[in-house]
């Protein structure tokens, strides 16, 4: 007896905490590829999952034997569960699941393949300590106790858990102080309280946001106003009207990068119809997406409404029953037939719902397409049948018209048919940035064919047509490969400024030019509107991207920003002249504007303030 008592023993619920600790660590350092920027920060990202870890399995230590082995494997599986569906959302959106995003569930039937091609058959190993924590539980190894504790056990138990979180949250103060009111950017967060401490944030705030349009009120808006209308560029005098009148084609290339504009693989031209197009047209080769994790529905918010997405979710999904002063709904307002079209179900991403929210006339959808699996891969319609269906839509409107139009065959995991492909793929460790080459080219050429319809169609000439990029197609997942392509090292520098979106916007009569100017998507709705000769009085964030006095400065989703001399991301301020870090205070007034705007802008959304703006939208300007 005295030689068994003496073995060294593990408790079930100690082992349950340590592998699945230890698994959660490295889960930081291999599948999301955390780095600590310093000592201090890698203990942090080290210690941060035990106290949650600690606390959750300590309420077994109430239970008898039967159930509290119960208790951990479940709580073990659903922990697994919840680490493993933040890898999978990560491998693609470089992101973590927030509620929003779990509410969006509906979409899920239509990933397809997008899914399949995230996860594979070794992911079982994410769950082998919880087969282990099941062996366990039958064949009750001597090394492992059931035991029952006792109060004093438990006392002891919960002082070094709370000891243990106190630490965690003194030491995250110290390396990012007002880390939970100030953080824009989840990484951070899971960096300094841990995945599992983040979704009960998550949660939080998901209630704090869900009471806060029952909680508003029109005061709100009075800072917000003031704010806008000193940070507003009027209008290039000169360019203001010159397409009254005129229809409007807004399309949305998804996935497509700047990176790809005005270069080459394997010897031939990626974009070789965009590349023409640009020259007879306003290119803005110095934007930047704003989207969060709503990605393509995200673009379109910006785009037509000039307000930020949120950080958590999607617009679409959260809020689609707000009041909005969108583009659609301002054009209608001004004798113009608007219509959205995309051959995709009608109900993904809620547009539905949202697309009459934001004052569209008709939604031309899945239903009104003829869809074949001739005509389809990956997404569904390919893009030049998508064109060509729609042009007939197009000629049917009634003038003038405004048509958004989602291309789809430039979507992840970019798969296309042989005889679709206009260039090779690349040849690197990336099968998704290989197979992207193909489908961006495979979406130009469908634009070029567009593009003739309707100059065929006598369209063209009346028409202001405006190309963007809605989001990265390639996440910083695949930066090794990326490096390969363009021979350069990518750091956080780099990778920011690889979230370039081209945006092209031809206006009849006038002559093609480059503009550098930084800027984002949210600067769109205004120059689009200025150009119709709409006068925007709205509560607008973005600036006409084609006036002289417009500011060079784009704020990302994520808090990051850019500025004519300086990127700021990960905490750091970086010089766009020589790419290294300089001093914070360099940053410091653009970072507390880029932090206004994405609080003023969640505001306006989450209060649903819109609704006491009345009807100051857009007015026709004498």
């Amino acid at each position: 007896m005295g030689s068994q008592t003496s073995k060294k023993t593990m408790s079930f619920v100690g082992a349950a905490v340590v592998m699945l600790w230890l698994k959660t660590y490295m889960v930081y350092k291999t599948s999301f590829a955390i780095t600590g920027d310093n000592v201090l920060q890698e203990i942090i990202l080290f210690i941060n999952p035990l106290a949650f870890l600690l606390f959750v399995f300590g309420s077994s230590t109430f239970l008898t034997r039967k159930p509290a082995v119960r208790f951990i494997l479940a709580l073990s599986f659903i922990l697994s569960a919840i680490l493993y569906a933040n890898i999978v959302f990560y491998r693609f959106f470089n992101d973590f699941i927030t509620f929003p995003v779990l509410f969006q569930a509906s979409n899920m039937s239509d990933l397809g393949s997008s899914v399949t091609e995230l996860v594979s058959l070794a992911d079982i190993l994410y769950f082998l300590d919880f087969i282990v924590l099941c062996l366990i539980a039958c064949f009750r190894p001597e090394f492992i106790r059931l035991k029952i504790y006792s109060s004093n056990d438990r006392k002891w138990f919960f002082t070094v858990s709370a000891g243990i979180l106190f630490l965690n949250i003194g030491l995250a103060e110290v390396q990012r102080p007002q880390l939970l009111t100030r953080t824009f950017d989840r990484e951070i967060l899971i960096k300094n309280i841990g995945t599992y401490n983040y979704h009960l944030y998550d949660a939080f705030l998901q209630t704090r946001s869900t009471a806060q349009r029952a909680m508003a009120d029109g005061s709100e808006l009075t800072g917000i106003e003031n704010y806008i209308r000193s940070n507003k560029a009027e209008p290039d005098g000169k360019l203001f009207g010159a397409a009254k009148g005129k229809n409007l084609i807004v399309i949305s290339m998804e996935s497509t990068q700047g990176f790809v504009i005005n270069k080459k693989i394997n010897g031939k031209e990626i974009t070789p119809f965009l590349n023409d197009f640009i020259k007879e047209s306003f290119y803005f080769d110095n934007l930047y997406h704003q989207t969060g994790q709503g990605k393509t529905s995200d673009a379109e918010f910006l785009v037509e409404n000039s307000l930020y997405p949120l950080g958590r979710g999607a617009v679409f999904f959260t809020n689609p029953q707000n009041t909005y002063h969108a583009t659609p709904g301002i054009l209608a307002g001004n004798g113009y037939y608007t219509a959205a079209m995309h051959a995709n179900n009608k109900s993904f991403w809620n547009r539905d719902i949202m697309y009459k929210s934001m004052g569209y006339n008709r939604y031309y959808h899945l239903m009104d397409y003829h869809v074949t699996p001739e005509n389809s891969i990956g997404w569904g319609l390919k893009d030049r049948d998508f064109f060509n269906q729609s042009l007939t839509y197009i000629n049917q409107m009634p003038r003038p018209f405004y048509a958004k139009l989602l291309t789809l065959t430039n979507h992840f995991p970019f798969v296309l048919d042989r005889e679709d492909k206009l260039v090779d793929e690349f040849n690197s460790s990336s099968k998704t940035l290989n197979r992207y080459f193909p489908t961006v080219r495979y979406t130009d050429e469908a634009l070029k064919h567009f593009i003739q319809g309707l100059k065929e169609e006598g369209v063209y000439d009346d028409t202001v047509i405006v190309l963007y990029g809605d989001h990265y197609g390639i996440s910083e997942n695949h930066n090794e490969a990326m490096e390969q392509y363009l021979g350069i090292k990518i750091t956080p520098f780099e990778a920011v400024k690889l979230q370039k979106v081209p945006v092209i916007i031809h206006v009849p009569g006038e002559k093609g030019k480059t503009i550098s100017t930084v800027s984002g998507q949210v600067d769109l709705k205004p120059t689009i509107l200025h150009l119709l000769g709409i006068e925007t009085e709205g509560l607008e964030f973005g600036n006409d991207l084609l006036s002289p006095d417009k500011k060079d400065f784009a704020v990302l989703r994520s808090g990051n920003f850019v500025t004519r001399d300086y990127v700021y991301t990960k905490g750091t301020c970086y010089s766009k002249k020589t790419g290294e870090p300089v001093e914070q205070k360099a940053c410091k007034p653009y970072e507390e504007k880029a932090d206004l705007e994405l609080l003023y802008s969640d505001k306006i959304i989450y209060g649903d303030l819109l609704r006491f703006f009345g009807n100051k939208g857009s007015t026709v300007k004498k």
